[in-house]
């Protein structure tokens, strides 16, 4: 046998040993947990063949505390690029047979040159957490490997998507990477992510409370809406990822991507003209709406189960991807809150950020009063919504339903935030309140005297609001003053939406030269 033949021989060895990982022992492990090991997990989401892994022979350098006998090859992530769906990808996957995941500061090495190249090159970038977190025995060392973790989503934010999925635990300071990135991906029942632990909430709140309850996807996808999504298996969050990816471009220099469409743009849903209810303070549900005007009735949600309230999420018009946000009148009458604020403000400024147009669906009847609002800076969060729609420089169509009074009416979208067309369906009910809050304001005076004289208050409130209606409560008013492009018939807003873009398809404004905005925060 020649010398170069052995070599190839050690080395094809090499990589059948860096690929066991932490040995075939803990990847037995792995699996009795329910996960897959973070080769299997890659296999599963990029296209077959199509990975080519960086890094595979680096080893940690670390001495203390017997980790020189702890040395695996590849230490403990697995990194590289692959195609999905033909498209360049850059993928790491932490393993957690090698030593629990915990991060050291090769691995973060790692980790921060496929990002770097990722950025570089264009292309998203799919993070996979399943770690104990920073490798105590590397001390400060660990520290900084995340700091140069996290300088890198900040710089990539914006320039390309980031997708973290939580596959397994991810805690401390380990959480903050995912939360600097685009979306979030938890699976149920083996994932989970908080800054501290039940044992250290136990000492230092008295909390007894378990691992799932504290930080599992159900508790990030409803009530901290830390998490977008939440898949029931990894092989779900797998084909999650792709359905996501195929409404995104690959960075921000390029167009939101478009696809074939069969389904006629100028298709019309005669069931929009009867869907809104003639009582106007009944609910309907938002999501009809949705599924009737875009391409195949397909809606991809984002952030599903968080305040919903609102509704966020891509869609389709003629094959073109958008970005929808929409008030759902079903959950809370529509109102805006803290939460339907910042799920909306953050999923505008992700559309804008990599040139994705944004559709409104408006029906939204104000804020939610109360102190529980006002004390957790509902002032400052609806700001957020606001400054997110002022900023967003994509082609923006609003369209009107029903309600939309007073701050609310200016934060979804409206003309003055640079709303490129605003459309109303006749329903629309455009103004500073409703109908019974403006005459209660305007006609106290005259409902006091009437009362005093024994007359028919109710009859007299009832006829003042009927007035006010006829003059404010109507998409006319503000179509006067060219704040309303055009009042739509209902079936027709596929159409109207679909043209709209098409006229959009080159739009091109700046906004002015700063280093950058303060946002309300």
């Amino acid at each position: 046998m020649s010398k170069q033949t052995e070599k190839i021989k050690d080395l094809v060895a090499k990589r059948e040993l860096a690929r066991l990982g932490g040995g075939q022992k803990a990847i037995d492990k792995q699996h009795a947990r329910g996960k897959y090991t973070a080769r299997e997990r890659i296999e599963m989401l990029v296209d077959k063949d199509s990975f080519e892994e960086y890094d595979m022979f680096k080893l940690h350098r670390c001495h203390n505390f017997g980790m020189e006998k702890k040395q695996y090859l590849g230490d403990g992530v697995v990194a590289g690029s692959a195609t999905i769906d033909g498209r360049l990808v850059y993928v790491y996957a932490q393993d957690f047979t090698v030593n629990g995941g915990s991060l050291s500061e090769t691995m973060a090495q790692k980790m921060c040159k496929i990002m770097d190249m990722a950025m570089q090159n264009g292309a998203p970038v799919i993070g996979m957490n399943d770690s104990g977190g920073a490798r105590i025995q590397e001390g400060i060392s660990a520290l900084a490997g995340y700091g140069e973790i996290f300088e890198r989503n900040i710089l990539a934010s914006g320039v390309v998507p980031q997708i973290s999925m939580i596959m397994g635990p991810c805690a401390g300071g380990a959480v903050y990477s995912p939360a600097l990135t685009d979306f979030i991906v938890m699976t149920e029942g083996t994932s989970y992510m908080f800054l501290t632990g039940p044992k250290v909430v136990k000492t230092v709140t008295g909390e007894d409370i378990d691992s799932e309850h504290l930080g599992g996807a159900s508790v990030h996808a409803s009530k901290s809406g830390v998490t977008s999504f939440t898949a029931k298996t990894e092989e779900d969050a797998m084909e999650l990822i792709k359905k996501l990816l195929g409404y995104l471009p690959s960075n921000n220099t390029e167009e939101a991507p478009r696809v074939e469409c069969n389904d006629p743009i100028d298709r019309k849903e005669d069931l929009l003209n009867d869907i809104l209810p003639d009582d106007p303070n009944k609910a309907y549900d938002m999501y009809k709406v949705i599924t009737a005007i875009t391409d195949n009735s397909e809606f991809f949600e984002v952030q599903p189960k968080f305040a919903k309230n609102i509704i966020t999420g891509f869609a389709r018009f003629n094959g073109q991807s958008v970005g929808i946000v929409a008030n759902q009148p079903s959950a809370y009458a529509g109102v805006l809150d803290v939460n339907a604020s910042r799920k909306g403000a953050r999923f505008v400024r992700f559309c804008d950020a990599f040139n994705i147009p944004i559709v409104s669906l408006v029906d939204v009847p104000g804020f939610l009063p109360g102190t529980g609002q006002e004390y957790n800076a509902v002032i400052l969060h609806g700001a957020q919504l606001l400054y997110a729609y002022g900023e967003a420089t994509v082609p923006k169509i609003t369209i009107t339903l029903r309600k939309s009074y007073g701050g609310s009416h200016i934060v979804m979208g409206c003309k003055q935030l640079r709303s490129d067309l605003n459309f109303a369906w006749p329903t629309a009910e455009i103004a500073v309140m409703g109908a019974s809050g403006a005459v209660a304001v305007l006609c106290a005076k005259d409902a006091k005297k009437i009362k005093e004289e024994g007359g028919d208050v109710k009859a007299f409130l009832a006829e003042k609001e009927d007035e006010y209606t006829e003059t404010f409560a109507n998409p006319y008013q503000a179509a006067q003053f060219g704040y309303i492009d055009d009042v739509i018939e209902p079936r027709n807003t596929r159409f109207r939406i679909c043209r709209g873009l098409a006229q959009l398809a080159s739009k091109r404004q700046n906004l002015p030269a700063k280093k950058h905005g303060c946002m309300p925060m």
